[in-house]
C-alpha cells in the first residue's frame, strides 16, 4: 500500500526575525497540499527580551545556555509569542494550524542533557516521539506548528534544538508517511563557496559529506544540519533537503541529502 506524503519543515531565526520573510514563508507553507508540519526557531527576540529584563544571555561553542531564568523567557517567546503568530498568519491563509510544544498531549518526550562536559542548564534531548497522537492530528485536519520547548518524565520543561525537534518528528512518523523533511535557512542550499549563493552542491550522501567535511568546506554550524540530515535518511525518512525558504515549493533548488 502506497504512504501518503508528508513534509516536515523546519524555519530558524533568520526567517523569524524578518517579519516580511516569514510572511512569504508561511504563504508559501500554506499553499503546500496534504499533510504538514512546520517546526521553528526562536530568533533574536528572547535574547532582545533577556536583555531588556537586564538577563545575561550565556553562550557556549555558539550554543545558548538555559538557566532557569531563560528558560522562563524562551518557554514565553517560542511557545507564546512566535508561535501564536505563526498559527495565527497561517489561519488568515486558510491553513489549519495547531501551535504545539512537546509537552501537548505528550507528543514529544525528552531528557535534560548530561550536564558533562558542558553543563547547558534547561536543555532536552528528544527520547521519544508520539507519532500516533501526531498522526491523529493530521487525520483530522490540523497542521501541527511545533516550537522547541519539550519536557522530562517529571514535568521539567526543557529547550530543545529545533533542527533535531523536526529530525525526530519526522523519524518517528516515517513509518506511516513518505516524509520530506525540509530545513529552510538564509542559503540556497549547502555552499561549495560560502560567498557564491550560485556554487550550492546538489546532492550530498554520507561520503560526500565525509570528503567535504575533511576539505573544509562544510563548516560549524552545518556540521550538525547535515549529520541530523544524514540520520533521518538512515532512519526511514525519504528525502531531506537544505534550502532557501523562497524556494520551498520548488523541490528541484537546494541540496538533496540521500543515502
Amino acid at each position: 500500500m502506497e504512504k501518503m506524503k508528508l513534509h516536515v519543515i523546519k524555519i530558524g531565526g533568520n526567517i523569524i526575525d524578518n517579519p516580511d520573510a516569514l510572511n512569504s514563508f508561511l504563504t508559501n507553507f500554506a499553499r503546500i497540499p496534504g499533510y504538514k508540519i512546520l517546526v521553528h526557531g526562536g530568533g533574536k527576540i528572547a535574547t532582545q527580551m533577556a536583555k531588556n529584563l537586564g538577563i545575561e544571555t550565556q553562550m557556549v561553542d555558539g550554543r545558548r545556555v538555559t538557566d532557569e531564568k531563560s528558560l522562563q523567557i524562551v518557554t514565553m517567546v517560542y511557545a507564546g509569542w512566535i508561535n501564536k503568530s505563526i498559527v495565527a498568519n497561517l489561519q488568515s491563509k486558510k491553513c489549519n494550524a495547531l501551535g504545539l510544544t512537546g509537552p501537548d498531549g505528550g507528543l514529544i518526550k525528552a531528557k535534560k542533557r548530561n550536564p558533562i562536559p558542558i553543563d547547558f542548564g534547561f536543555v532536552g534531548d528528544i527520547v521519544e516521539v508520539n507519532a500516533k497522537g501526531i498522526n491523529d492530528l493530521l487525520q483530522i485536519g490540523f497542521s501541527p506548528i511545533f516550537a522547541p520547548i519539550t519536557a522530562d518524565e517529571e514535568g521539567q520543561l526543557l529547550n530543545t534544538n529545533a533542527d533535531t525537534l523536526a529530525q525526530s518528528i519526522a523519524i518517528g512518523l516515517s513509518s506511516d508517511f513518505d516524509v520530506d523533511l525540509v530545513y529552510c535557512f538564509e542559503k540556497r542550499g549547502v555552499l561549495k563557496e560560502p560567498t557564491d549563493d550560485t556554487s550550492v552542491i546538489p546532492m550530498i550522501n554520507e561520503t560526500s559529506y565525509a570528503t567535504l567535511k575533511k576539505e573544509g568546506i562544510v563548516t560549524e554550524g552545518m556540521i550538525p544540519k547535515l549529520e541530523n540530515a544524514l540520520l533521518a535518511i538512515s532512519k526511514g525518512v525519504k528525502l531531506v533537503r537544505l534550502c532557501h525558504a523562497d524556494d520551498l515549493n520548488d523541490a528541484s533548488q537546494g541540496t538533496q541529502i540521500k543515502a
